[in-house]
């Protein structure tokens, strides 16, 4: 499901290439936010951007995060997990925080 919702947002926004999606538990996303932002400590989701044809970025996504989050909003983990990734991807594409962003969010969120 989260496969088909990454090829349909790259779709959409008139792309072609390929956004990878991993999942991982808290220490790793750790180490990722330090390494990558200069945070010491977990996030729920990190994206890279790449200049490559084929491959435009990578998602990682914290499971051990998403959990607690869906329990703090009172929605499914499902819920969860598709709001990160959409939030991910779209950041591989190009957007960052902000009116774009939380537009392109609610649409993608109804996929």
């Amino acid at each position: 499901m989260l496969e088909m919702l990454v090829r349909r947002i790259i779709k959409e926004e008139g792309l072609k290439g390929k956004v990878d999606v991993s999942l991982v538990d808290d220490d790793e996303i750790k180490k990722l936010n330090r390494k990558f932002r200069k945070k010491d400590r977990p996030t729920d989701v990190l994206a890279f951007s790449y200049d490559g044809d084929k491959l435009l970025g990578d998602v990682i996504i914290s499971r051990e995060t998403a959990r607690r989050n869906a329990r703090r909003f009172g929605v499914p983990l499902g819920s969860e997990m598709k709001r990160l990734v959409v939030h991910g991807v779209l950041h591989v594409l190009g957007y960052d925080h902000g009116r774009k962003m939380s537009h392109a969010e609610k649409i993608y969120a109804k996929f």
